[in-house]
């Protein structure tokens, strides 16, 4: 293939064929890639703290915060390719996700691990949310593969939530 025929091909759009019309690409492409942003920012934090993680509840902390993690990176594939499904682009780098992402970064030096697990209570919380708007509009969509995707990943963020909440929880 000759240089100019594939500077042409880098140029011709994105054309997945879908029964979704133009609006809903327009809105559900652009929702669940600031989603899959927000979900990579979660799974750096998750990690960064699990790295990081000290004191007598070491062992339980890390390994929650292992399956935590493990749980938000098994969402980042199928949602990126969702978003290529309905025929939209998604995140094509570290930078694109900084842009976008709702969910903050932590680099402090240190954190103690209450002040880690509650953080990533209130950004698992923070994502249920997100995720909520974003199942209200494939809804509007009728988008149902998207809006079933979210429904099992709303309740995996509840189950991180519930389970960081009572981890922080003090001894009755």
């Amino acid at each position: 293939m000759n240089k100019d025929n594939i500077e042409k091909r880098r140029e011709l759009p994105l054309a997945t064929p879908t029964d979704l019309g133009a609006n809903a690409i327009m809105d559900l492409a652009p929702a669940l890639t600031a989603l899959l942003a927000d979900v990579f920012a979660l799974y750096m934090k998750t990690k960064n703290f699990h790295w990081h993680m000290s004191g007598p509840h070491f062992r339980d902390y890390h390994l929650m915060l292992d399956d935590h993690a493990g749980q938000l990176f098994a969402m980042v594939d199928p949602l990126a390719e969702r978003v290529r499904k309905i025929g939209g682009a998604t995140l094509k780098s570290v930078g694109h996700i900084g842009r976008i992402q709702r969910i903050l970064d932590n680099d402090a030096e240190y954190v103690t691990p209450a002040d880690m697990l509650a953080e990533l209570r209130e950004d698992n919380k923070q994502l249920s949310a997100i995720m909520r708007q974003s199942h209200d509009l494939a809804g509007e969509y009728r988008d149902v593969a998207s809006a079933s995707l979210l429904e099992n990943w709303i309740d995996e963020a509840e189950q991180r939530t519930w389970f960081l909440f009572e981890s922080t929880r003090a001894p009755r």
